[in-house]
């Protein structure tokens, strides 16, 4: 379960970045021409735009729950044959990895959507 609750943290953090870190990083960077061809190409960026608070509300809950359930997680027993022990030690690091890429991402994305404007 703690696998599949990083991957969808992963998913949800990269649909905020995609909807304001992003274009905020072509447009400072005065890529706005490649702005305009990626709006154009993923047309549904605008919408997410639109209800960006909705999105970081949502995925900021995802990511919280994957934390919650990895941390719970961090002390049961992984299995006795060596094989397995191995992999289940290699899932709890790579668990852990897109955890923390994860509530990267979404931060990065949370300042480019909420700080910068007020900033820049």
């Amino acid at each position: 379960m703690s696998r599949f609750s990083a991957w969808l943290s992963l998913f949800a953090s990269t649909g905020t970045l995609l909807c304001c870190a992003l274009p905020s990083l072509f447009v400072v960077l005065g890529m706005g021409a490649t702005m305009a061809g990626l709006v154009s190409a993923v047309p549904q960026l605008v919408w997410i735009s639109q209800y960006k608070a909705w999105v970081f509300a949502i995925s900021g809950i995802l990511i919280s729950l994957a934390a919650f359930m990895h941390y719970r997680s961090r002390n049961e027993p992984c299995p006795i044959d060596p094989e397995r022990a191995r992999a289940c030690a290699s899932a709890r690091k790579w668990s852990f990895a897109i955890l923390t890429l994860s509530g990267s991402l979404w931060g990065v994305g949370a300042f480019f959507a909420f700080v910068a404007p007020l900033v820049l």
